[in-house]
């Protein structure tokens, strides 16, 4: 009889090899992909392993996403990224925000897309990752065509290809499918812009790239992409042979990019006089828009009224006519509208009907002007959108001005007035008793201390090395200076923390500390300050300061008898806590950056001191 621990490893080989098949078809076979991922799913309810489960969700989410199911993708992203904050690496994470971006592209949230992008680019600042900031600066550029700004977009497409090009690793699959994203983003620009020689360049190495790696989800859609380009440069023969390997590519699940192949097919037929030929594809196109898409609908009975006007069935043609002015109608595409009405005008005025041909070619005046109107609309729309995604960058360095702001202000307000008098105050002390020796050394530390702060004030970022030594130098000063050694303090930071390496925002823990002193120990005989450095996550440090002075309760107290005390809190903490909220770039409550815990005897709940627990991020360390 087989041993159970023999049956848990051939699951767990079975649960690895699933996985890994999985993460091969991801980008080449999505229907062999989604069915190794319904296994493993269900084996991982067996036998569960936390890190093939993050993968499921992760290979899920870009599966659904591929498939189209848009809301399915988004339920497995947020699942994956909320395991990768609990226990992933930054590189994880922000390779799975630049995934996530594209999903929430194709469901037009913009401004989440660019949350996620924006959280995926402070991953990669602190920790860099060549390749994923190409995958970051192609998400970039859709995004900037989301905000109808096309030569950012363009730009940043040519930026991600390059830096692609220039990776000194062998490239993945996912790089590839990367590369066909950049390529289908400029070609599609070049399309927009009118320029088919270059989008057909551009489609085409998509392509190539799909038939020579296997990357047939997409397959149909691209070869429409080169079809309709060679349409557009009046190059039918070329345009129908890509439209016939559109059709033939089974492997997307939507049907749309094979209706539209079919359609775009016959009316090249049409255009080259095959009425018959360009008819049929027609019909075989129609049912194949699933869903009711006026644009397209009006298109395809509009070339069946062409198409059936080139086989001199006169009555029929006039019949779709009217049905594709009535789609069109209902899409409200006024430049379609004006187009039908026009040939129906030409239609009357062949059959002698001047009296319908002059009515029509009215309506088709009215038309043109309306659709010259919706044009400038759009021109607006276009211009507003371009300044709102503008508006949103500006705000967002804006941030940034504003963060270095309040540190500069937290900097000024942060040496307390009564810490600077006391200071002199004791050094002139030393010097009156005639010991100049004390002085000097106390003058020396106290004029170092000043200095630090100044050479600070150009900073947003330290190293946790210098802040530190401000720290030691700060609390040496008020050991010796202001409490005359009635104040002891301890500083603990652990092994794993590279002191030297870790940036940290300028004298962030500070106020912390000299709030402990003014609030918690200045009027006890014997105060004690400890600190904490120890290492959340890779990307947070926690900071803890604890005092055993005499409790918050009290220090309201005394608060309400000293205004100058109260104002200085207010300068000091609630300014560092805005920093801390900028610098991590989001508002929560306070208690989830900055913890305050009240320290209680338990037995007779007279007050033990207060711990305050600070969330630091780790920052690049500034180099001038």
């Amino acid at each position: 009889m087989e041993s159970t621990t023999g049956i848990i490893d051939d699951r767990l080989k079975r649960l690895a090899r699933l996985e890994h098949s999985a993460s091969e078809h991801l980008f080449t076979n999505i229907q062999e992909a989604q069915k190794y991922l319904d296994d493993l799913e269900k084996l991982l309810l067996e036998i569960p392993n936390p890190e093939i489960e993050l993968n499921f969700y992760l290979f899920t989410a870009i599966v659904e996403n591929q498939l189209y199911n848009y809301d399915l993708s988004v339920i497995h992203f947020d699942k994956a990224i909320e395991i990768l904050s609990e226990r992933g690496d930054a590189n994880q994470l922000a390779e799975a925000f630049i995934d996530y971006s594209g999903t929430l592209l194709n469901l037009n949230e913009v401004d989440k897309a660019s949350r996620c992008l924006e959280d995926a680019r402070k991953f990669l600042q602190v920790f860099p990752d060549e390749r994923l900031e190409a995958f970051l600066v192609c998400r970039n550029g859709y995004l900037h065509l989301q905000n109808s700004n096309k030569a950012k977009a363009l730009k940043s497409f040519y930026d991600a290809e390059k830096r692609l090009e220039s990776y000194s690793k062998t490239l993945t699959l996912k790089d590839y499918y990367f590369i066909t994203l950049i390529k289908s983003g400029i070609g599609k620009i070049h399309s927009s812009n009118l320029e088919p020689e270059k989008s057909i360049n551009a489609y085409k190495e998509v392509v190539e790239l799909c038939e020579k790696y296997g990357m047939r989800s997409r397959l149909s859609w691209h070869y429409l992409n080169v079809g309709n380009s060679y349409m557009a440069a009046l190059d039918d023969d070329n345009a129908i042979s890509y439209f016939k390997l559109g059709i033939k590519v089974i492997d997307d699940v939507n049907q749309q990019a094979r209706a539209l192949a079919y359609a775009n097919l016959g009316y090249c037929y049409m255009r080259k006089g095959l009425y018959q030929d360009g008819l049929d594809l027609l019909e075989r196109a129609y049912p194949l828009f699933i869903e009711k898409r006026e644009r397209n609908l009006a298109n395809i009975d509009w070339w069946r009224a062409k198409a059936f006007d080139g086989l001199e069935r006169r009555r029929k043609a006039l019949k779709y006519y009217f049905s594709a002015l009535e789609f069109a109608k209902q899409g409200q595409e006024q430049s379609q509208v004006a187009g039908i009405l026009n040939d129906i005008s030409e239609f009357y005025a062949l059959e002698d009907d001047y009296k319908n041909a002059y009515e029509y070619q009215k309506f088709y005046e009215k038309a043109v002007e309306l659709a010259m109107n919706k044009v400038k609309e759009n021109k607006i729309r276009e211009l507003e959108i371009k300044y709102e995604a503008e508006r949103k960058e500006k705000e967002a360095e804006m941030f940034k001005l504003q963060a270095t702001g309040l540190q500069l202000k937290a900097l000024r307000a942060q040496m307390n007035p009564h810490f600077v008098f006391n200071a002199l105050n004791s050094v002139q002390q030393f010097i009156t008793s005639d010991d100049p020796t004390a002085a000097a050394k106390y003058l020396a530390q106290f004029a170092l201390l000043m200095r630090q702060s100044l050479e600070y004030s150009d900073l947003e970022i330290i190293s946790l090395e210098k802040e530190l030594e401000f720290l030691r130098n700060y609390l040496d000063i008020n050991v010796n200076l202001r409490f005359e050694n009635k104040l002891e303090f301890k500083i603990n930071v652990d092994e794993e923390i590279e002191e030297d390496i870790y940036g940290v925002p300028t004298m962030i823990i500070q106020p912390y500390v000299e709030n402990s002193i003014e609030h918690g120990i200045r009027s006890k005989p014997n105060g004690l300050i400890k600190i904490e450095f120890k290492l959340k996550d890779e990307d947070t440090l926690l900071c803890v300061v604890e005092d055993n002075g005499v409790g918050r309760e009290k220090a309201r107290q005394l608060q309400e008898k000293n205004k100058d005390i109260k104002s200085h809190r207010s300068l000091g903490t609630k300014i560092t806590q805005e920093r801390l909220e900028i610098l991590q770039n989001k508002k929560v409550d306070d208690e989830e950056i900055v913890k305050i815990i009240d320290l209680i005897d338990p037995f007779s709940g007279e007050a033990l001191g207060t711990r305050v627990e600070v969330l630091v991020p780790i920052l690049d360390i500034q180099v001038k």
